[in-house]
């Protein structure tokens, strides 16, 4: 049998090892040793090997934006929010597409291979919209572009929402989103949820709605989505991003939601980074970490997958698209630090976000989509740990990135010369 790409001696997720044999775009062999000829070697050499590195939740529209036409004094949300509206009426096309453009370049560096971004809908020459269709098209052979359409300024709170809405759906953008919490009141924003999947009932699409991103405690929305979701057989296609008024509500209202939220087949996506960053910007001491309760979710059988939702822009003014730092912020605010817990935050920037973008193809066994990133450590968890360097990134069947392992050369005093290793090979 012979194979385009062999990638052998690797390490996968589950601590077993094994060669994979790709053929066009798809994995077609994965077993312990395989002896065959290929166009192509990649030598893992006891490195982990994973299905690449997904983002369930990012604004491409915004990225790369930082500095323009200010920066965000406060580091608030609501002026983040803010400082768009005073950028949107000065984007261009061509500045939109090429900055997003030149974040897909970082992403292909660090793996990180699918991505879901939303796109604001809230301008009626829906010029990011047009844009970030053209940059889909143009990435489809290395990256996974799934657009969610964003009434940033609110459903019903915006005049135009709810028409250039529909009208992005019908250009094509994949998913239906929201954001109750910024309607001017409760009911208008449970009133949105209601309204918003029912349309994405009717056009078979998936829902992603900002949902209580606040430190509010009666930001509830997500029990709307959840009921929702529920109504309409929706189940699986549903995703809230951020709840992190979740954060700050009662235990005993937390006690009933989440079942409700489990019953509903209606996963989550917390930002760690950015939730970290933005949220508890009122409180003086103790602050809150605004993270949304993680581990509660999981031990619920909710799915949970990280976002990184912001990099470099009038929200956030770091990030270099790398979903290690994401799961590791990740790990450290939600307290998981079991062996268990920490493997799984690696899951949750890799698979389990698949699962909720429905990427089904994405999977390291025979038939899967020939995607996938080799790392510079032994396990998921030295990856999250050491924020591991990618040594190959492999996309739809084509090696799209290399980098050298980094091996320091040690000359102390006293001692003999050595090879500093990050892992165990």
């Amino acid at each position: 049998m012979m194979f385009d790409i062999l990638v052998q001696g690797g390490v996968l997720p589950d601590g077993t090892r094994a060669d994979i044999g790709i053929r066009g775009d798809r994995i077609v062999a994965v077993d312990p040793v395989i002896t065959a000829e290929a166009g192509r070697v990649v030598d893992a050499a006891g490195s982990l090997v994973s299905t690449p590195f997904i983002d369930p939740h990012f604004h491409m529209d915004a990225t790369l934006s930082y500095g323009i036409p200010r920066i965000n004094a406060s580091g608030t949300l609501l002026e983040g929010i803010a400082l768009w509206g005073e950028l949107k009426p000065l984007l261009t096309h061509e500045a939109v597409t090429a900055r997003a453009l030149a974040y897909c370049d970082w992403a292909v560096s660090m793996g990180l291979l699918a991505i879901r971004s939303h796109v604001d809908v809230c301008d009626d020459r829906l010029l990011a919209v047009e844009a970030l269709l053209e940059v889909k098209r143009e990435v489809a052979p290395y990256i996974d572009l799934q657009l969610v359409a964003f009434p940033q300024d609110g459903f019903y709170r915006d005049p135009t929402a709810r028409a250039n809405t529909l009208r992005a759906l019908d250009m094509g953008v994949d998913v239906v989103g929201g954001i109750p919490h910024f309607e001017r009141t409760m009911a208008d924003g449970r009133a949105s949820v209601t309204e918003l999947c029912e349309i994405a009932a009717a056009r078979g699409l998936l829902v992603d709605m900002h949902c209580d991103e606040s430190d509010d405690p009666h930001s509830r929305h997500i029990e709307q989505l959840a009921y929702e979701a529920q109504r309409l057989g929706l189940a699986g296609r549903v995703a809230g991003s951020h709840l992190t008024s979740m954060h700050s509500m009662d235990n005993y209202y937390v006690s009933k939601l989440l079942p409700l939220i489990a019953e509903a087949g209606v996963a989550a996506i917390p930002n760690p980074l950015i939730n970290i960053m933005l949220q508890g910007r009122h409180d003086s001491f103790p602050k809150r970490r605004g993270l949304t309760r993680v581990r509660e979710m999981r031990a619920l059988g909710i799915r949970v997958g990280f976002g990184q939702d912001c990099v470099l822009d009038p929200w956030y003014s770091l990030g270099t698209a790398d979903m290690l730092d994401v799961a590791f912020m990740g790990l450290h605010v939600a307290q998981m630090t079991s062996p268990e817990e920490m493997a799984a935050c690696f899951d949750m920037v890799t698979s389990e976000s698949a699962a909720i973008m429905g990427l089904e193809d994405y999977r390291l066994g025979p038939g899967g989509l020939a995607s996938l990133v080799v790392l510079d450590a032994g396990s998921r968890v030295e990856a999250v740990r050491l924020r591991a360097d990618r040594l190959c990134v492999i996309a739809k069947g084509r090696v799209v990135s290399e980098r050298p392992a980094a091996r320091p050369a040690l000359s102390l005093p006293g001692r003999p010369a050595t090879v500093s290793r990050r892992h165990d090979a």
